[in-house]
């Protein structure tokens, strides 16, 4: 009798922990990447996941000597190093850069999760506490080399979005937005600043990144505001004003959204010549390693593109409950995809570059890179060709080489600018760089006109 009660205790255990070993490994691509990306990308079945895949590059930063690889008629230099976990990037009328050094503000979902999510933000460089300030990086006259470094302003709270309308500074911090008095050609803002709208960041406050841009009659600010939770895991009152891009009227202070339903949007940038606003945008999680890739999409007033109940145009989460079937036909497909769980970030049209050739008609967009998909994804700056104003064709890689032969990561793309001599700068905020990529000095001249 106690033989056969031992013999089931040993089977009890190697099923326990072939469930967990079922329940834990990690989730293997099944499609070639080069399929999910596009206008008509392929999407398989979801493969929903209890524990997420966890495939994180570690830090290994670069060497004084190191730098990205750049595709042919192309090249890359510094721009400015040791800064802070520099993010996203902002060129001033003129031509001055300014460049948010910030992280989230401190984590407060504790316990088990909150243990592993600070364990992860550890091994991908990213558990540093806020600087909390704006640099301003000047390059008079215009060789790549930064001449003049100040602190633009200090004591936010995990600014992002950056805009200068007029005499006015305005920034997107993680919980308002704030305006400042500026004057041109300023170096620094000592002035306190006034809040004009709330924003949302609840904790835990996952997606704390808020950008902006500016209409172009600059009679309105447009702010993109990620979601809470994955798939609305810590309820539906906690996405309040999350999800969507926010229309914000400058003249009568009043804020609607623009479009909903966008899980993280982050990158925002008007196609040129005309009112098109576009972003770029996180798709969800632990569906596995082929699902769901994060887009680029023309932002369609009062359109919703799913988020959490369907994903691109109408593809069911099976996970959220309750369903809403009912709000299919009405939600809104994206218009490219940049692959699943790139961490697509940056966002720049050719207009404000003269990389030339190939690089005068798209979108470049910096891809921050995976954590959860095996193998990895993104860690990467493309170029998405355009036509007849809509992206067309396959993606192009411009700056690659940011993972390392061991998988570790030298640095992570992240947001994008123009400088005024039309190089593409790229904030590295693992690597603590901005990169400048421009035309070799033997490719054709360069040409930035978009149609």
């Amino acid at each position: 009798m106690l033989k056969h009660i031992r013999n089931l205790a040993i089977i009890a255990v190697v099923l326990a922990i072939g469930v967990a070993f079922w329940i834990t490994r990690p989730d293997e691509a099944q499609v070639p990447m080069d399929e999910m990306v596009g206008v008509d990308p392929v999407l398989g079945d979801p493969r929903p996941q209890m524990v997420p895949t966890v495939d994180i590059a570690e830090v290994a930063r670069w060497s004084e000597d190191q730098k990205p690889a750049a595709a042919a008629g192309l090249t890359v230099a510094r721009f400015a190093d040791g800064l802070d976990h520099p993010r996203n990037l902002y060129t001033m009328p003129n031509g001055d850069i300014l460049v948010a050094e910030t992280n989230s503000p401190p984590r407060e979902n504790g316990g088990i999760q909150g243990w592993v999510m600070k364990h992860l933000l550890g091994r991908a460089g990213a558990d540093t506490p806020s600087a909390n300030r704006i640099t301003l990086l000047r390059d008079s006259d215009g060789d790549g080399e930064v001449d003049l470094r100040s602190t633009f302003l200090k004591g936010l709270n995990s600014p992002f979005g950056m805009a200068v309308i007029g005499d006015k500074f305005y920034v997107a911090d993680t919980d308002a937005l704030l305006v400042f008095p500026y004057r041109p050609d300023a170096t620094e803002i000592s002035a306190k600043g006034r809040k004009l709208y709330g924003l949302n960041a609840m904790a835990p406050n996952t997606h704390w990144t808020r950008n902006l841009a500016v209409s172009p009659d600059q009679k309105k600010l447009y702010i993109a505001v990620g979601s809470n939770s994955n798939i609305g895991d810590n309820g539906l009152d906690s996405e309040r004003g999350r999800a969507m891009v926010i229309e914000y009227d400058l003249t009568t202070g009043k804020a609607i959204p623009l479009a909903t339903g966008m899980r993280n949007p982050v990158g925002l940038a008007f196609y040129p010549g005309s009112d098109i606003l576009w972003a770029v945008v996180n798709e969800r999680d632990m569906l596995g390693s082929d699902l769901v890739p994060d887009y680029l999409a023309e932002v369609e007033f009062g359109a919703d593109y799913g988020w959490p109940w369907h994903y691109w145009g109408g593809y069911t989460d099976p996970r959220v409950k309750p369903a809403r079937p009912e709000k299919r036909q009405y939600e809104r497909r994206p218009d490219y995809s940049l692959g699943p769980h790139v961490a697509a970030l940056g966002l720049v049209f050719a207009d404000r570059t003269r990389l030339g050739g190939s690089f005068a008609n798209g979108a470049f967009v910096a891809r921050h890179g995976s954590w959860n998909r095996e193998p990895p994804s993104g860690y990467d700056v493309i170029f998405v060709p355009f036509r007849n104003a809509r992206p067309v064709g396959k993606q192009i890689e411009i700056l690659s080489g940011f993972l390392d032969q061991n998988g570790d990561a030298h640095g992570r793309p992240t947001m994008l600018a123009a400088d005024k001599t039309g190089a593409l700068l790229v904030s590295d905020d693992v690597g603590n760089v901005i990169w400048r990529v421009t035309p070799d000095a033997s490719a054709p001249a360069a040409s930035g006109s978009v149609r």
